[in-house]
Protein backbone atom coordinates (compact mmCIF):
# COMPACT_ATOMS: atom_id res chain seq x y z
CA UNK A 1 0.00 0.00 0.00
CA UNK A 2 1.03 3.69 -1.03
CA UNK A 3 -0.15 6.81 -0.18
CA UNK A 4 -2.15 8.64 -2.97
CA UNK A 5 0.03 11.83 -2.34
CA UNK A 6 3.32 10.24 -2.45
CA UNK A 7 2.53 8.88 -6.15
CA UNK A 8 1.23 12.14 -6.98
CA UNK A 9 4.37 14.11 -6.05
CA UNK A 10 6.41 11.38 -7.63
CA UNK A 11 4.81 11.40 -10.81
CA UNK A 12 5.15 15.67 -10.56
CA UNK A 13 8.69 15.59 -10.67
CA UNK A 14 9.52 12.99 -12.73
CA UNK A 15 7.00 13.95 -15.80
CA UNK A 16 8.37 17.69 -14.91
CA UNK A 17 5.04 19.06 -15.13
CA UNK A 18 6.20 22.68 -13.98
CA UNK A 19 6.64 25.44 -16.64
CA UNK A 20 4.52 23.44 -19.69
CA UNK A 21 2.21 25.88 -21.16
CA UNK A 22 -0.35 22.56 -22.02
CA UNK A 23 -4.02 22.58 -22.96
CA UNK A 24 -4.84 20.95 -19.93
CA UNK A 25 -3.95 20.82 -15.98
CA UNK A 26 -1.42 18.10 -15.52
CA UNK A 27 -1.32 16.19 -12.32
CA UNK A 28 -4.08 16.07 -10.10
CA UNK A 29 -7.66 16.01 -11.76
CA UNK A 30 -9.69 14.39 -8.90
CA UNK A 31 -8.62 13.86 -5.61
CA UNK A 32 -9.89 10.11 -4.31
CA UNK A 33 -9.08 7.74 -0.96
CA UNK A 34 -5.26 8.85 0.53
CA UNK A 35 -4.57 4.86 0.52
CA UNK A 36 -3.85 3.61 -2.66
CA UNK A 37 -3.70 -0.84 -2.88
CA UNK A 38 -3.76 -0.66 -6.82
CA UNK A 39 -3.03 1.61 -9.36
CA UNK A 40 -4.20 1.20 -13.58
CA UNK A 41 -3.14 3.62 -16.14
CA UNK A 42 -4.18 4.18 -19.68
CA UNK A 43 -4.46 6.25 -22.16
CA UNK A 44 -8.02 8.24 -22.39
CA UNK A 45 -10.24 8.48 -18.60
CA UNK A 46 -12.72 7.54 -20.52
CA UNK A 47 -15.98 6.29 -18.83
CA UNK A 48 -15.20 2.85 -19.89
CA UNK A 49 -11.58 2.84 -18.83
CA UNK A 50 -12.82 4.16 -15.94
CA UNK A 51 -15.18 1.42 -15.17
CA UNK A 52 -12.62 -1.22 -15.98
CA UNK A 53 -10.30 0.46 -13.80
CA UNK A 54 -12.67 0.24 -10.58
CA UNK A 55 -13.81 -2.92 -11.59
CA UNK A 56 -10.20 -4.09 -11.34
CA UNK A 57 -9.88 -2.63 -7.96
CA UNK A 58 -7.93 0.39 -8.89
CA UNK A 59 -7.42 3.17 -6.17
CA UNK A 60 -5.68 5.55 -8.39
CA UNK A 61 -6.21 6.17 -12.28
CA UNK A 62 -2.96 7.76 -14.20
CA UNK A 63 -3.40 8.66 -18.41
CA UNK A 64 -2.73 10.67 -20.62
CA UNK A 65 -5.69 12.34 -21.40
CA UNK A 66 -8.07 13.65 -18.54
CA UNK A 67 -11.35 15.26 -18.03
CA UNK A 68 -10.52 18.76 -17.63
CA UNK A 69 -9.30 20.65 -20.90
CA UNK A 70 -8.85 24.44 -21.73
CA UNK A 71 -12.20 25.90 -23.01
CA UNK A 72 -14.57 23.22 -22.02
CA UNK A 73 -17.17 23.67 -20.28
CA UNK A 74 -17.51 24.19 -16.78
CA UNK A 75 -21.05 22.51 -15.97
CA UNK A 76 -21.36 19.00 -14.75
CA UNK A 77 -23.83 17.04 -17.43
CA UNK A 78 -23.10 14.75 -20.29
CA UNK A 79 -19.86 12.74 -20.76
CA UNK A 80 -18.79 14.56 -18.28
CA UNK A 81 -20.95 14.61 -15.44
CA UNK A 82 -20.82 10.70 -16.09
CA UNK A 83 -17.35 10.40 -15.67
CA UNK A 84 -16.59 12.75 -12.48
CA UNK A 85 -19.84 10.59 -10.75
CA UNK A 86 -17.78 7.37 -11.53
CA UNK A 87 -14.80 8.42 -9.74
CA UNK A 88 -16.62 10.27 -6.80
CA UNK A 89 -18.69 6.90 -6.64
CA UNK A 90 -15.57 4.34 -6.25
CA UNK A 91 -13.36 7.63 -4.20
CA UNK A 92 -10.96 7.17 -6.71
CA UNK A 93 -8.05 9.45 -7.70
CA UNK A 94 -7.35 10.44 -11.40
CA UNK A 95 -4.18 12.02 -12.23
CA UNK A 96 -3.48 13.19 -16.02
CA UNK A 97 -0.20 13.75 -18.17
CA UNK A 98 -0.51 15.28 -21.27
CA UNK A 99 3.02 16.83 -23.03
CA UNK A 100 4.91 15.94 -19.73
CA UNK A 101 4.43 12.44 -20.56
CA UNK A 102 4.47 13.01 -24.64
CA UNK A 103 8.29 14.24 -24.12
CA UNK A 104 9.48 12.18 -21.08
CA UNK A 105 12.78 10.30 -22.14
CA UNK A 106 12.11 6.94 -20.79
CA UNK A 107 8.75 6.65 -20.08
CA UNK A 108 6.80 8.79 -22.60
CA UNK A 109 5.35 7.99 -25.43
CA UNK A 110 7.90 9.40 -27.72
CA UNK A 111 12.01 8.32 -27.19
CA UNK A 112 10.72 5.22 -25.88
CA UNK A 113 9.43 4.36 -28.99
CA UNK A 114 12.49 5.60 -31.33
CA UNK A 115 14.29 3.34 -29.45
CA UNK A 116 12.23 0.23 -29.95
CA UNK A 117 11.97 1.05 -33.68
CA UNK A 118 15.92 1.11 -33.89
CA UNK A 119 17.02 4.75 -33.93
CA UNK A 120 19.56 6.28 -31.87
CA UNK A 121 21.17 9.57 -31.16
CA UNK A 122 18.23 10.84 -30.19
CA UNK A 123 17.85 14.57 -29.45
CA UNK A 124 14.33 16.66 -28.57
CA UNK A 125 12.39 17.12 -31.53
CA UNK A 126 9.08 19.56 -32.29
CA UNK A 127 8.45 22.46 -29.93
CA UNK A 128 4.88 22.58 -27.89
CA UNK A 129 4.13 24.82 -25.38
CA UNK A 130 7.56 26.11 -24.62
CA UNK A 131 9.09 22.60 -24.32
CA UNK A 132 9.92 19.99 -27.29
CA UNK A 133 7.65 17.23 -27.04
CA UNK A 134 9.11 15.07 -30.00
CA UNK A 135 12.00 13.17 -30.35
CA UNK A 136 13.81 12.34 -33.37
CA UNK A 137 16.94 9.95 -34.32
CA UNK A 138 18.84 8.48 -37.45
CA UNK A 139 19.48 4.58 -38.06
CA UNK A 140 22.59 3.11 -37.59
CA UNK A 141 21.73 1.13 -41.38
CA UNK A 142 19.31 3.36 -43.30
CA UNK A 143 15.81 1.65 -43.91
CA UNK A 144 13.85 0.99 -46.81
CA UNK A 145 10.50 3.04 -46.63
CA UNK A 146 8.94 -0.56 -46.77
CA UNK A 147 10.80 -2.01 -43.87
CA UNK A 148 9.74 1.18 -41.69
CA UNK A 149 6.47 0.50 -42.80
CA UNK A 150 6.46 -3.28 -41.50
CA UNK A 151 8.13 -2.20 -38.23
CA UNK A 152 5.90 0.79 -37.38
CA UNK A 153 2.74 -1.78 -38.09
CA UNK A 154 4.00 -4.37 -35.81
CA UNK A 155 5.25 -1.81 -33.06
CA UNK A 156 2.22 -0.11 -32.45
CA UNK A 157 -0.60 -2.76 -33.83
CA UNK A 158 -2.11 -0.84 -36.16
CA UNK A 159 -1.94 -0.37 -40.13
CA UNK A 160 -0.27 2.85 -40.43
CA UNK A 161 -1.36 5.39 -42.85
CA UNK A 162 1.75 5.72 -45.21
CA UNK A 163 2.81 8.86 -48.04
CA UNK A 164 6.26 7.13 -49.01
CA UNK A 165 7.56 10.18 -50.98
CA UNK A 166 10.48 10.69 -49.34
CA UNK A 167 14.19 8.90 -50.61
CA UNK A 168 14.59 5.50 -51.37
CA UNK A 169 16.56 4.99 -47.85
CA UNK A 170 15.51 6.20 -44.42
CA UNK A 171 18.64 7.44 -42.09
CA UNK A 172 16.69 10.11 -40.16
CA UNK A 173 13.23 10.15 -38.35
CA UNK A 174 11.23 12.30 -36.17
CA UNK A 175 8.19 11.20 -33.86
CA UNK A 176 5.70 12.88 -32.46
CA UNK A 177 2.47 10.80 -30.93
CA UNK A 178 -0.63 12.28 -31.64
CA UNK A 179 -2.79 14.85 -33.01
CA UNK A 180 0.47 16.04 -34.25
CA UNK A 181 -0.01 16.56 -38.06
CA UNK A 182 1.62 19.81 -38.56
CA UNK A 183 4.62 18.83 -37.05
CA UNK A 184 6.02 17.48 -40.31
CA UNK A 185 6.30 21.00 -41.20
CA UNK A 186 9.23 20.66 -38.66
CA UNK A 187 10.61 17.42 -39.53
CA UNK A 188 10.55 18.90 -43.53
CA UNK A 189 12.71 22.15 -42.52
CA UNK A 190 15.48 20.20 -40.10
CA UNK A 191 15.56 17.69 -43.43
CA UNK A 192 14.33 15.03 -41.91
CA UNK A 193 13.40 11.45 -44.29
CA UNK A 194 10.79 10.23 -42.22
CA UNK A 195 8.08 11.69 -39.93
CA UNK A 196 5.73 9.61 -37.99
CA UNK A 197 2.91 10.93 -36.19
CA UNK A 198 -1.02 9.46 -34.34
CA UNK A 199 -3.53 11.59 -36.64
CA UNK A 200 -3.48 12.69 -40.56
CA UNK A 201 -5.18 15.25 -42.12
CA UNK A 202 -6.22 16.44 -45.75
CA UNK A 203 -2.92 18.21 -46.45
CA UNK A 204 -0.54 15.12 -45.61
CA UNK A 205 -0.17 13.28 -48.05
CA UNK A 206 0.20 16.94 -50.71
CA UNK A 207 2.90 18.18 -48.33
CA UNK A 208 4.54 15.11 -48.34
CA UNK A 209 4.33 14.97 -51.76
CA UNK A 210 6.21 18.07 -52.82
CA UNK A 211 8.60 17.99 -50.03
CA UNK A 212 9.73 14.74 -50.92
CA UNK A 213 9.26 13.10 -47.03
CA UNK A 214 7.98 10.05 -45.68
CA UNK A 215 4.68 10.64 -44.06
CA UNK A 216 3.30 7.64 -41.33
CA UNK A 217 0.19 7.74 -39.26
CA UNK A 218 -0.26 5.20 -36.47
CA UNK A 219 -3.50 6.15 -35.10
CA UNK A 220 -3.38 8.76 -32.49
CA UNK A 221 -4.14 5.96 -29.52
CA UNK A 222 -1.98 3.58 -30.96
CA UNK A 223 0.62 6.06 -30.61
CA UNK A 224 -0.10 7.17 -27.05
CA UNK A 225 -0.19 3.41 -25.69
CA UNK A 226 3.30 3.86 -25.61
CA UNK A 227 4.38 6.26 -22.02
CA UNK A 228 0.76 4.85 -20.04
CA UNK A 229 2.42 1.09 -20.69
CA UNK A 230 6.03 1.65 -19.22
CA UNK A 231 4.66 4.25 -16.56
CA UNK A 232 2.82 1.34 -15.47
CA UNK A 233 6.18 -0.40 -14.78
CA UNK A 234 8.04 2.12 -13.30
CA UNK A 235 5.09 2.32 -10.72
CA UNK A 236 5.01 -1.13 -9.77
CA UNK A 237 8.73 -1.39 -9.96
CA UNK A 238 9.69 2.05 -8.31
CA UNK A 239 6.69 1.51 -5.18
CA UNK A 240 6.50 -2.34 -5.26
CA UNK A 241 2.65 -1.89 -6.01
CA UNK A 242 0.05 -3.53 -8.56
CA UNK A 243 0.27 -1.44 -10.95
CA UNK A 244 -1.53 -2.14 -14.79
CA UNK A 245 -1.97 -0.74 -17.82
CA UNK A 246 -5.52 -0.97 -19.39
CA UNK A 247 -6.23 -0.87 -22.78
CA UNK A 248 -9.65 0.44 -23.93
CA UNK A 249 -9.46 -0.03 -28.14
CA UNK A 250 -10.48 2.91 -30.15
CA UNK A 251 -9.68 3.08 -33.58
CA UNK A 252 -8.72 6.55 -33.65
Amino acid sequence: MVQRDDVMKHLDVLLEIEGVDDYCPNGLQVQGCAEVERIATGVTASLAFIEEAVAAGAQLLVVHHGILWRGQSHVLSGHFKKRVKALLDADVTLLAYHLPLDRHAEVGNNAPALHDLGAFDLEPFAPHGGACVGWKGRFQTPLAPGELLERLRGYYGSEPTAFMEGPEEIRTIGLVSGAAQRDVETAVSEGLDAFVTGEISEFNPHLAREEGIHHFSVGHHASERIGPRRLADHLADFFGIDATFIDVPNPV
